[in-house]
């Protein structure tokens, strides 16, 4: 287990940027923690601090073990907690991604709930339309939407999302109701841009059962959903957005939806995490607070 003690010395030296304050926290000297990361770093042969007189920080290198050694520590207390008492909950840091409004708007209170219910359960959760990688940025899971094809990952859907086309009352008084997909053409259109792309993202619709995809002109393009809701309810033109997004100004009378009988199929939302790992009893309660998330039928429309 001294390979254990190395890797908690530099772990808390990370962490903190700083072995004095691993030392408070380890009940050891900063003499040791140091003595600890520099014998870790001759075994891996490899430098893991850029060393002053008055403070560490980490190297390329250290920054790609502490990511990999958080992940280990943290499977090492899940499993000493497991060991010790069957009956303990959830334990450890949670590390999730999620799409930023979909995170906000549902898995936040989610997870902050599970926190009041488990009050040894820390979470780190990160908000970004980017994708995530679970296995390379040692996360315990990701929520994506869409299919997930990747025999590396299991995928476990818990949710739907609806998209819809939308615009404020007043666009529509002005510039008229559009009925098929094709009138689209005729309109100022707000366009989301893929944050992994950087290209537009083509509207879909369901025409007489089949899944029709087009590229309407872009009167004002945005890398944010939100922001894209904010422009329609300004009168900007119409926008075609997760449903979830748009719920509360439909609700106010601020935006309506347009060419409802055309929404594509709805794609799934799923809690994706690696295969070849064990889960973690803090990913278990996750995933079951996520099934119970609703009653079957409200899900995001």
């Amino acid at each position: 287990m001294s390979s254990v003690r190395l890797l908690v010395a530099f772990a808390e030296s990370a962490k903190y940027a700083s072995f004095a304050r691993a030392a408070r926290e380890l009940g050891l000297s900063p003499s040791a923690v140091a003595k600890s990361v520099a014998r870790l770093e001759d075994s891996l042969a490899v430098r893991l601090f850029h060393r002053t007189t008055r403070r560490v920080a980490l190297t390329q290198e250290g920054e790609a073990l502490y990511e990999r050694c958080r992940r280990i520590l943290d499977e090492l207390s899940d499993l000493e907690a497991t060991a010790a008492s069957a009956s303990r909950g959830p334990s450890g840091t949670l590390r999730i991604d999620a799409p930023a409004t979909y995170g906000k708007q549902v898995i936040v209170p989610l997870v902050a709930d599970l926190a009041r219910k488990h009050p040894e359960l820390r979470i780190d959760i990160r908000l970004s339309d980017t994708f995530a990688d679970v296995i390379g940025a040692g996360l315990d899971a990701v929520i994506r939407v869409g299919t997930i094809d990747d025999s590396r990952l299991v995928a476990r859907a818990f949710d739907v999302q609806h998209l819809g086309v939308y615009a404020a009352p007043g666009y529509l008084s002005r510039r008229g109701r559009p009925r098929t997909p094709a009138a689209v053409d005729g309109h100022d259109c707000g366009v989301f841009r893929l944050p992994t792309t950087g290209r537009e993202r083509p509207w879909q619709f369901l025409i007489r059962g089949e899944a029709v995809t087009t590229h309407p002109r872009a009167h004002f393009v945005m890398n944010d959903g939100e922001g894209l809701v904010s422009a329609a309810r300004a009168g900007i033109g119409l926008v075609q957005v997760p449903e979830f997004m748009a719920r509360s100004a439909v609700e106010a009378g601020k935006l309506e939806e347009v060419l409802a009988r055309f929404r594509p199929a709805p794609m799934p939302i799923s809690v994706v995490y690696p295969s070849n790992r064990q889960v973690p009893l803090r990913l278990r309660a996750f995933i079951d607070a996520l099934t119970a998330l609703a009653p079957a039928g409200r899900r995001a429309r």
